[in-house]
């Protein structure tokens, strides 16, 4: 008994001594204000590697016989609050309890956070990719450069790694908000609603994420969940000039109640007659409304809803020779109509959405959350038809001094009506809407009608979210979701412009039964608020889901995900168009297209010490095209594109992070690389492909497309004082194409599949053929931007930060076309008799945009009244007023050598290049009570 009894006692002893050695810090952290705990602060010891945050009931608890001992300083901080830093002696054996801590809120962070979302709202309205999750870069705002992406370089277009918002997934309240028509997050439908959209969580890359696998551009969950805002309402006032002119909020939130029911309302609105750019009209109300009951301890269930319709006149891309005679403000798209300036380009999003939320705690350890989600509504683009008749728009090439100089030989040019037409363009270049009515009138039938191309979708998404912490170290997550759209795009007669109907064919075609844009309806006349032109239908479905398993110890911290999904498209066109009237190439049902996707990725943060990590990212995934890139000419027929393949993507990044009390620091190389991408641009052409000088209007539809995004981020910040910090950032990218992709045409000009292929093998003029794109640079804002500022937040509540801003190696857009074999061929297939290599080369050389430097200024103050806080935020952007240009693409209108060669002997080309230009000296300021 004795041999047993010895070994046992020893062996509980030691347990009992090894157990006290340990050193246990612990405590809970509250609002000052509210008085509710505050979940996820981070907490550690500095200097260390021992951190951890607080739970959903505001705990930490930090345990381990490694603490380092004696006096130490524990660092707790939170986005949105005051970082606290609390002496503290550790010694093994004792337990440290802080309950409570208080948080004091960070006022003027929370403000300038706002000020910065309320900023962006022009390009976060957008969906064309040109803008990054800007929202979610300012939630991971404690990272150097991301900091630095968020408030400066998103206003210039750049992409951090060189990705567009179709790389990142956006979620609200764990449900997926990107679009499957082109994979980007339409953020018009949730526009205005800042005081709601605090509670954010992103995940940089493939870094690990609770609410899904993510995307190489990183992962956002908005959280809009009634308990969770902070009790108290708040009302401000905005004035700008950037998007909109004015901006009014109000919002409650009621906290929790002891009967378990939590509540939020939010109503805005945002308005001006123009913003930056001419005529630019914006008019926005946002409305959003939440309630939450706790049920009991473990089931809560939270309603949400939101609508925020929109409309906004839109500006357009313009050439160099536009800007020198009319500015960097001017946009064709408007003209005065009883004085009052009236745009023929305004985009309407209104697509309210609901959300129910089911909460579940499974165990102490373990959640469910299920959501279901109903999307709903319209998004329309107005654009004037002219029915055949020459382009009204002001800056139609044919209105500028450039055509009256086209000839050849400068004794040829006529000087008078170059000088007439400059003359004209500078005191108007504008619609002349009252002559548009005056030729409907006379005419009966409308030649000149507003046409607005509308997209109704339906949209229901299911997803179930579980997170269960399997021990001290590993959590698991993992999701299904489910996603069922029913799209109807169609064409609607906006407005007649005084005529009395309109006659539904193309203007531009030969005439005869394939000028009918519906067979079934040949020569109808169409009454306004009617469909026309085209009309089919999308249904599309996706099932995914996701595995990830995430490992957690005081040296190192690693994970690793897996993804699947299933994606079904079909197009059921409703119209049989008469360039396309063969038995289902128009009307009825497509091909339905099945495409199978997975992803992998893994990483790991290796904490040399508390002050010096390594963190490795990295991950391979397919992705389905999207519904924009699987039709080749969606409107008129049920063509698949030719080639088409899923998207291929690996990515992997490399971190050292330095961190002390005093100086904080990012270091990442990145790479990513893409394959099989498909891509279809809609533009008018005059080439070889239609007779050297003919109009066809083509989709111009590019697969097998692989590109490599490579480079350097930098962000270093120095606490240099209690109240004054230094920073600065650096990006060093290098976007390129790394292949030369298949490009063939579809439209009404080529409507004959057997211009794709002539006797299966063999590739017509007007068929596939390859585009030289390898190493040209990929489009998309700076590859190159460096920061150098500094902040000072005053003890009273005050703040003033300056940041310079120096932009380099960005690239115009390259036309796919002159790359191609049009480009040096006749249009009977045969290379021009007076085609130079060297010439050429020239002539296709990627246009580099002009460095710029842009200064930007913010400042602040706060101030809390009895139980009042009143705070006031502003901010300039370029203060001094630089000109440049943020981006561009070459027109493909004149596509062949001879016409290049035409358009470069001349003073100003006739078919430049069409160029974006930043804006002048702009302002934001917020003035705001909260209570």
């Amino acid at each position: 008994m004795r041999k047993f009894m010895y070994p046992l006692l020893v062996t509980l002893f030691g347990s009992f001594s090894l157990f006290a050695q340990n050193a246990i810090v612990k405590g809970r952290i509250v609002d000052t204000n509210s008085s509710e705990v505050v979940p996820n602060v981070e907490v550690n010891i500095q200097g260390s590697i021992f951190a951890t945050t607080t739970d959903a009931e505001g705990l930490f608890n930090i345990v381990n016989e490694d603490l380092p001992q004696g006096e130490q300083v524990l660092l707790v901080s939170k986005i949105g609050y005051m970082a606290q830093r609390i002496p503290i002696t550790i010694q093994n054996g004792n337990t440290i309890n802080l309950d409570p801590i208080l948080l004091e809120i960070d006022l003027t962070a929370i403000e300038e956070q706002i000020g910065i979302i309320s900023l962006t709202d022009s390009e976060l309205d957008e969906d064309d990719g040109t803008s990054f999750n800007v929202s979610g870069l300012l939630s991971a705002s404690k990272d150097v450069f991301l900091n630095a992406a968020a408030y400066d370089f998103s206003a210039t277009f750049f992409r951090p790694r060189g990705l567009d918002n179709a790389n990142g997934k956006v979620l609200i309240n764990g449900i997926e908000m990107n679009k499957q028509y082109n994979g980007r997050p339409q953020w018009g439908d949730w526009g205005g609603l800042n005081d709601v959209q605090r509670n954010r969580e992103f995940s940089m890359g493939l870094k690990a994420s609770d609410y899904s696998f993510g995307d190489v551009a990183g992962t956002t969950n908005i959280m809009m969940r009634a308990s969770q805002y902070r009790q108290g309402g708040r009302v401000s006032y905005a004035a700008a000039n950037r998007s909109y002119r004015g901006r009014i909020m109000g919002s409650y939130n009621s906290g929790l109640t002891k009967e378990g029911w939590a509540y939020s309302v939010l109503v805005a609105r945002r308005y001006g007659n123009e913003g930056y750019q001419e005529a630019t009209l914006y008019d926005a109300n946002s409305f959003f409304a939440s309630v939450e009951k706790k049920i009991n301890d473990t089931h809560s269930l939270n309603f949400s809803a939101f609508y925020t319709p929109n409309r906004r006149a839109r500006s357009t891309a313009i050439t160099q020779e536009v800007r020198d005679l009319k500015g960097i403000r001017y946009n064709p798209n408007w003209g005065y109509q009883d004085d009052d300036k009236r745009s023929s380009r305004v985009r309407n999003i209104e697509e309210p959405v609901v959300m129910l939320n089911h909460y579940w705690n499974i165990s102490e350890n373990t959640t469910l959350n299920t959501n279901v989600a109903y999307q709903f509504g319209k998004i329309g683009n107005t654009r004037l038809d002219y029915g055949g008749n020459r382009n009204p728009a002001g800056n139609y090439y044919q209105r500028l001094p450039s055509y009256f100089l086209q000839d050849e030989f400068p004794t040829t040019y006529d000087y008078q009506q170059a000088y007439v037409a400059e003359q004209d363009f500078v005191n108007n270049g504008q619609i002349d809407w009252a002559s548009l009515y005056a030729a409907n009138i006379s005419n009966g039938p409308s030649t000149y009608s507003i046409q607005e191309d509308r997209v109704d979708d339906t949209q229901l998404t299911l997803n179930t979210i579980l997170n269960s912490k399997i021990s001290e170290n590993i959590l698991f997550n993992g999701s299904l979701n489910y996603r069922s759209l029913k799209s109807e795009n169609f064409a609607e007669l906006k407005d007649l412009l005084g005529g009395t109907g309109y006659l539904d064919i193309d203007n531009f075609g030969e005439g005869g039964d394939q000028s009918n844009s519906d067979l079934q309806n040949p020569n109808r006349i169409v009454q306004q608020g009617e469909r026309y032109k085209y009309n089919y239908d999308v249904d599309a479905t996706v099932i995914s889901g996701f595995a990830q398993a995430q490992f957690k110890y005081s040296q190192v911290d690693f994970y690793a995900g897996l993804s699947a999904s299933q994606t079904s498209y079909m197009r059921t066109g409703l119209y049989q168009n008469g360039y396309f009237p063969e038995e289902n190439r128009s009307l009825g049902e497509s091909e339905k297209m099945d495409f199978t996707n997975y992803g992998v990725k893994a990483g790991a943060t290796y904490k040399i010490t508390g002050r010096h990590l390594i963190d490795v990212n990295a991950g391979y995934l397919t992705k389905a095209p999207t519904i924009r890139n699987t039709f080749a000419n969606a409107r008129q027929t049920n063509d698949i594109v030719v080639g088409l393949e899923d998207e291929k993507i690996q990515s992997v990044d490399l971190s050292y992070i330095f961190r002390t009390p005093i100086v904080k620091a990012r270091l990442t190389g990145y790479y990513v690389g893409f394959k099989d991408q498909t891509d279809i641009g809609f533009f008018f052409t005059q080439n070889a492909l239609a007779g050297d000088d003919n109009n066809a209007f083509v989709q111009e539809v590019v697969t097998g497309m692989d590109k490599r995004n490579m480079g350097v981020e930098l962000g270093i910040e120095a606490q240099v004082l209690p109240t004054f910090k230094v920073k600065a950032a650096a990006a060093l990218g290098q976007n390129i194409y790394t292949n030369n992709p298949l490009l063939y045409l579809a439209g009404d000009d080529f409507n004959d599949e057997s211009t794709i292929f002539l006797d299966g093998n063999d590739i017509s003029t007007q068929g596939i053929r390859e585009v030289a794109l390898k190493n040209y640079h990929v489009a998309g804002g700076p590859e190159r931007a460096f920061q150098l500022g500094f902040e000072y937040r005053d003890p009273e509540f005050w703040f003033v930060g300056v940041t310079g801003n120096y932009y380099s190696n960005a690239y115009v857009d390259v036309s796919n076309l002159r790359r191609a074999s049009d480009f040096y061929t006749d249009f009977d297939g045969v290379i021009f008799n007076d085609y130079d290599e060297e010439v050429a080369k020239e002539l296709l050389k990627q246009e580099e945009i002009d460095d710029y430097f842009l200064v930007n200024l913010i400042g602040g103050k706060s101030w809390k009244v009895k139980d009042y806080y009143v705070g006031f935020f502003a901010s300039i952007s370029n203060v001094l007023n630089q000109d440049y240009k943020t981006g561009g693409f070459e027109d493909s209108r004149r596509a062949s050598y001879r016409q290049q060669v035409e358009e470069q002997n001349r003073d100003t080309p006739i078919f430049g290049t069409r160029y974006f230009f930043g804006n002048g000296t702009t302002y934001y300021t917020n003035i705001y009570v909260r209570f």
